[in-house]
């Protein structure tokens, strides 16, 4: 019997991280497969904090630290390295970031096999975007798109599995953060439509500038622009501004689309706010 681990090395100082594997998969009298997630140094054309591949960011083992470490998991009795996982980041619509991360495994690839060093499992990470200004229109990403690039780039030897971790893709248009109006503000300048939902509820457009398309599913009255904020006090409490919607008034019902993927999952209860709620279209019924 075997134990999968998936060892997130920053560099070769860790590697006692991978001897503790070894002693506990002994004990056991099992074998540990090992796959190592490798910083390729590969850029992408997403905001900077969801940028995971470059040098400069904290995750995987350098590429220059690479060959060391699985030399020491090589020798290692109750150890077995199968595989190599990659990740460069989140909300990649560019398919030539994923073109370049292929022609970065590949050259790893070729690197390891010159040591008579073969992969089992290649792990690519996921990263494909979803389309967050326009839901309806495009609900599903181009997976064909994807999915032929990595067909055509990535040269998968005929016994490597190829993994993929597409989270987002998949279940970010699956939901919506449902907020009711506490009430309109006329500011100096401009309206503010002051929300009972918050940044603990949705935290990406506090913490990325992330766009959310914002609805009044209440309203059919004319268009007016506001701001559209929580109740928390903080000045980052925002989830847009100058968003154009139906004329807001206290009570109405707004609805943050595309939260399926960040929004319950990364809620808190900072400032002593409730979780929020989740529930399926047919309990909303």
């Amino acid at each position: 019997m075997s134990l999968d681990y998936n060892i997130f090395c920053f560099n070769v100082e860790s590697i006692p991280e991978l001897e503790v594997i070894n002693e506990l998969a002994a004990a056991k009298g099992k074998i540990a497969n090992i796959s190592f997630r490798i910083n390729p140094n590969v850029g992408a054309h997403t905001h900077a904090n969801i940028t995971t591949g470059l040098a400069e960011n904290k995750f995987g083992i350098s590429m220059q630290d690479m060959g060391h470490v699985i030399e020491v998991a090589l020798e290692m009795k109750n150890v077995k390295f199968i595989g190599l996982h990659f990740h460069i980041g989140s909300q990649i619509l560019d398919m030539g970031d994923f073109v370049a991360l292929c022609n970065r495994v590949n050259e790893l690839q070729d690197k390891l096999e010159a040591h008579r060093i073969r992969i089992e499992h290649i792990n690519v990470g996921g990263g494909l975007g979803i389309d967050y200004k326009h839901p309806n229109r495009q609900a599903i990403p181009d997976f064909k798109d994807y999915f032929s690039t990595y067909a055509e780039h990535l040269k998968l030897r005929s016994y490597q599995t190829l993994h993929f971790e597409l989270g987002r893709a998949i279940t970010g248009q699956c939901g919506s953060l449902i907020s009711q109006v506490l009430y309109v503000k006329q500011g100096a300048n401009k309206k503010f439509a002051i929300l009972d939902a918050g940044m603990t509820d949705l935290i990406r457009p506090a913490l990325y500038q992330a766009y959310h398309k914002i609805e009044n599913i209440t309203s059919e009255d004319a268009v007016e622009a506001y701001d559209v904020v929580g109740p928390i006090c903080e000045s980052s409490d925002v989830f847009g501004k100058a968003i154009d919607l139906n004329k807001v008034k206290r009570g109405d019902l707004i609805a943050l689309r595309s939260a399926g993927a960040y929004g319950e999952i990364m809620a808190s209860s900072y400032n002593c706010r409730e979780l929020p709620q989740g529930y399926t279209s047919d309990e909303l019924v």
